[in-house]
């Protein structure tokens, strides 16, 4: 079972806390360096596990301490270097905050197996949802503005690995969505191991 963070989201501000969140929105910021496609995907998708660090500090800490993460992990990111003019670490920001936060809470009422299962499946749908509308009007055109591409380049390259991609609109159907639900679930497995496997170490931290 994973540690009850209800006699830590009083402190959020303790030197403890502050120490723990530094600590894992470094290794975040680190992660989102190492990052691969997945097969029958467009390469322009690229999976990384930077949100475990996030997840594991929402568990121990609760819901704000994940979403702090989430946010510290992207400034240090922007402060060694973005090729995406700030635009990919606003939308790891906002569509990892909307995976961790409905996982968190879920997680803070019922803190339980089930708690952590029926958050998980509640996280890893909304945040592909939201991942989905934010890249259809904001995302994907900003993308392309500050790579200086048309739309239309993003489309092709997902009709490349995908014939049921033709536009914008399917290609946040059968390509975004559906990337951001295996992500989902793959950041649910690996955070859950992970701090299964820290949690006598991290608690006396």
């Amino acid at each position: 079972m994973i540690h009850n963070a209800s006699q830590t989201r009083g402190s959020l501000f303790a030197t403890s806390a502050m120490v723990k969140m530094g600590m894992l929105a470094a290794i975040g910021m680190v992660l989102m360096l190492v990052d691969f496609p997945l097969p029958l995907f467009p390469s322009f998708l690229q999976i990384d596990l930077s949100d475990v660090p996030a997840v594991i500090g929402a568990f121990s800490l609760g819901p704000a301490a994940g979403v702090v993460i989430e946010l510290l992990k992207n400034l240090l990111k922007l402060i060694v270097g973005s090729n995406t003019g700030g635009v990919g670490e606003l939308a790891n920001f906002l569509v990892g905050a909307g995976y961790v936060l409905p996982l968190a809470l879920i997680y803070q009422r019922w803190p339980s197996r089930s708690g952590v299962l029926w958050g998980s499946v509640t996280a890893t749908v909304a945040a592909a949802v939201f991942a989905g509308v934010l890249n259809y009007f904001i995302f994907v055109p900003a993308y392309a503005a500050v790579m200086g591409v048309p739309v239309d380049a993003f489309v092709q390259a997902a009709a490349k690995v995908n014939e049921a991609v033709v536009d914008l609109r399917t290609m946040v159907v059968f390509a975004i969505v559906p990337f951001n639900l295996i992500k989902g679930v793959i950041i649910a497995v690996a955070s859950l191991v992970v701090y299964r496997i820290l949690r006598p170490l991290w608690e006396r931290f």
